[in-house]
């Protein structure tokens, strides 16, 4: 499995902009580069890959103040630097709308934006141009996830895996989505199990990692990792 992939399996998501900190253009692209590097964890769903829902106070003119207020504002110029660079692709694809490279495109910074939910469309429209490219729906699962559509992601892995049983994003993100969206540790850990024996050349790095969250899930089962019967404290 290439270097890029492998990053994709234990990246970290995107967090929502920090309260009251003003983004620039700069900060946007590269957060859109960082996505396309690990696969738009995009392939990358990793640890905390659904951002938390935040409870917004409300001032007593019924509008958002204080962090809430600044963290809205923040997504609302990442939305805006989104349009804005999605805009001379959207134009290219009045002339070419089944481009799966150039829709791809589109998601990407969709999805460097937080704009999930229009990501996932643009990705969904890249998989009916290119219906047998894994990479593109992990990509599209991810953003089908992180916009609330659980089961969309996770019937859009088991396609990618009918394709190619063997890749790594895909079972990997498939073991995330299990767990965290529907709080299924055994579904999880039937994902981790077949990504470590299909994937053998996996680096001791990543194999580790999943090894780890391996053990967290059986340790939350109440059952004691293999690697720990016998053990004393």
């Amino acid at each position: 499995m290439g270097t890029t992939q492998e990053t994709a399996m234990v990246s970290a998501p995107i967090r929502d902009a920090a309260a009251g900190e003003q983004l620039r253009a700069r900060q946007v692209y590269l957060v859109a580069a960082i996505c396309l590097l690990v696969g738009l964890g995009i392939g990358y769903v990793s640890r905390g890959l659904q951002s938390p829902l935040l409870v917004q106070p409300r001032a007593t003119n019924g509008q958002p103040s204080g962090p809430a207020a600044a963290g809205m504002s923040s997504l609302d110029q990442l939305k805006q630097m989104g349009d804005t660079q999605a805009a001379p692709l959207l134009e290219k694809l009045k002339s070419n709308p089944h481009d799966s490279a150039l829709l791809s495109e589109v998601g990407a910074i969709y999805h460097g934006s937080h704009q999930f939910k229009e990501a996932a469309a643009y990705y969904e429209k890249a998989v009916q141009a290119d219906p047998k490219n894994v990479a593109l729906r992990s990509k599209l699962a991810s953003n089908m996830y992180r916009s609330g559509d659980v089961d969309g992601a996770i019937g859009q892995l088991n396609q990618a895996l009918a394709v190619d049983p063997k890749d790594a994003n895909a079972l990997f993100n498939l073991g995330m989505i299990r767990l965290q969206g529907k709080n299924d540790g055994r579904g999880a850990l039937d994902a981790w199990q077949r990504l470590l024996k299909s994937n053998p050349q996996l680096s001791p790095e990543r194999k580790a990692e999943v090894q780890k969250l391996m053990a967290d899930v059986l340790t939350s089962m109440g059952r004691q990792p293999a690697s720990q019967k016998g053990v004393r404290p």
